[in-house]
């Protein structure tokens, strides 16, 4: 019984050295991928409402007039950390009724809410900052438009366009 354990045990042992053998004499081969994604600059901005109404008030009560409902922002930017996002607002001239009557650009203003976001005055001509950010990522604001309200307009309904810009180098 001895002999047939002591046997066994080295056959056992040759096996295992016979197997090992052939783990280190396995060939290895290996080979690298390099991988590469072009991330370019991207803008996109989403406005809550493409409207801005005002009722209409007595000026000795309300000389100033707030849009009805202000209206929300959404920026989304993508672009090098150094660099400078913005938004700009700009009207196409002065608000205009169907009678060609004016009131000048510059009576509308505007407060803002949110983290880049800055109040401000329309500008004939010239596009006015609405908001400022570093470098890419989301910012959500509001923008509320207020008119002064005065006795010397003419009756109508008056409207302009004014266009949101928004800029990620």
């Amino acid at each position: 019984m001895k002999t047939k354990a002591v046997w066994g045990g080295i056959l056992t042992a040759a096996a295992l050295v016979l197997v090992s053998t052939q783990a280190y004499a396995q060939a290895v081969d290996q080979k690298t991928v390099t991988v590469s994604a072009t991330v370019n600059a991207k803008a996109k901005l989403t406005l809550g409402s493409n409207t801005a109404t005002f009722n209409d008030a007595d000026p000795d009560v309300t000389p100033l007039l707030t849009a009805t409902a202000a209206i929300s922002v959404d920026v989304k930017t993508r672009t090098a950390a150094a660099n400078t996002v913005s938004l700009t607002v700009q009207a196409d001239g002065a608000l205009t009724n169907a009678a060609s009557d004016t009131i000048a650009i510059n009576q509308l203003t505007w407060t803002a809410s949110g983290t880049g976001f800055s109040a401000g005055t329309m500008s004939s001509g010239a596009a006015q900052t609405l908001g400022s950010f570093a470098g890419g990522g989301n910012a959500t604001g509001s923008q509320t438009y207020q008119l002064v309200n005065s006795w010397n307009y003419r009756t109508g309904t008056y409207s302009a366009i004014i266009t949101y810009t928004l800029t990620a180098p």
